[in-house]
């Protein structure tokens, strides 16, 4: 009687758990479920560990302290700036050389459109939300470290900080379309 309960309650469970359990020292992981990519039913999960170590955005998704709207907006601004920068670029062996020039290669249509998805969130988040944004999103700071950066350490300073990103990602996910109001999410 107590074998059948058993193989019942083990039959129950539909994701699958593929989380590593030799994972560095110095690892910072959450868990999080997503669709499985060899699935062979549509909709099935299986549980992955997100590395949140170096990903403000993750951390605070994972933490849930922005929604998923928000965080959507915030990834949609990252591969938005990954896309408009067109800085150090690798040496392509397989280019003709000549004289050690290398000629830029045009704009493209998706760069041009980032580009211009860019300059309408600065005119809407301002110059002090745009560098906040710029801060967290680009350059991966922390409230505490964009507060020592601006000479300001206190917490009061660090609260005031996270309150406009908060609101700074509540612009992003309406300007993308991840949410239909203003004002959405959960306070960090």
């Amino acid at each position: 009687m107590a074998r059948a309960k058993r193989r019942k309650s083990l039959r129950a469970t539909k994701v699958h758990d593929r989380r590593s359990h030799d994972l560095p020292r110095n690892a910072e992981v959450a868990a999080v479920e997503v669709d499985d990519p060899l699935a062979l039913e549509p909709g099935e999960k299986i549980v992955t560990l997100r590395s949140i170590r170096n990903d403000p955005l993750a951390r605070l998704h994972s933490h849930h302290q922005i929604d998923e709207a928000q965080y959507q907006g915030g990834r949609a601004f990252q591969h938005d700036w990954e896309r408009a920068q067109r800085g150090p670029q690798a040496v392509d062996p397989t280019r003709e050389y000549v004289d050690g020039v290398q000629t830029r290669e045009p704009i493209t249509e998706g760069q041009r459109q980032a580009v211009l998805r860019l300059n309408r969130i600065e005119r809407e988040l301002g110059a002090d939300g745009s560098a906040l944004v710029h801060d967290v999103l680009v350059q991966g700071m922390s409230m505490e470290q964009i507060g020592q950066r601006r000479g300001l350490s206190s917490q009061r300073w660090k609260d005031y900080f996270a309150r406009r990103f908060q609101e700074c990602l509540d612009r992003l996910d309406l300007i993308y379309g991840f949410a239909s109001k203003p004002g959405g999410g959960r306070r960090i």
